[in-house]
């Protein structure tokens, strides 16, 4: 009997550290959270933690334009074949403030090395939770950038004059993604200028 009570005890502590241990997903923070999935529904923190970007970022709601970004500069394969990352990832509508639909089209379909650099800008060749972000003066990016980072109330970082982290903490297989409320980099803004209607 007490060898059967000790095994118990042993396999329901051992059951108890798989799931408080590193491989668990951190609680997400930040204001825009409560619009992406969670719980079970698909897209949600714990089915994203070991998925790679290609398919993790594809299933963040508000992250369409960036993904589809990746996609065109042909830059998904660089980000998961490296060890570990962060990605700091503008929101569709980030990218809606920043740049014309026109202008974006321009990227995306013929200026691709442009495009390569811009998001390069937001990929930290580190893996580092919103905490990390938040003790850190600065990270360097990988077109060679550094961004100063400062802490900001509700657990938030804050990335150089205007971007912030709003749903912090997604776990990947090869790192984090944190979303961002604004495009880093230095390409001038051209929402709202000679947008042709599509």
């Amino acid at each position: 009997m007490r060898r059967t009570l000790a095994l118990v005890l042993a396999v329901s502590l051992l059951a108890a550290a798989g799931c408080s241990g590193s491989d668990a997903p951190d609680a997400l923070s930040g204001p825009l959270c409560t619009e992406l999935p969670k719980g079970d529904e698909p897209g949600n923190p714990t089915a994203l933690a070991n998925a790679p970007a290609s398919e993790a970022l594809s299933w963040i709601t508000v992250l369409t334009t960036f993904d589809g970004a990746l996609r065109a500069a042909d830059l998904l394969p660089e980000l998961e074949g490296k060890q570990a990352i962060t990605v700091l990832a503008p929101s569709d509508d980030a990218f809606a403030a920043k740049f014309s639909q026109d202008n974006l089209d321009e990227l995306m379909i013929k200026d691709k090395d442009t495009l390569r650099t811009l998001l390069r800008a937001h990929i930290v060749d580190k893996a580092l939770s919103v905490s990390d972000l938040r003790d850190a003066d600065s990270v360097k990016t990988l077109d060679g950038t550094t961004v100063r980072v400062s802490k900001v109330d509700e657990g938030m970082a804050q990335l150089g004059d205007e971007a912030r982290t709003v749903c912090a903490d997604y776990r990947i297989a090869n790192g984090r993604v944190h979303v961002i409320n604004h495009v880093l980099g230095n390409l001038p803004t051209t929402a709202g200028q000679g947008d042709s209607g599509h």
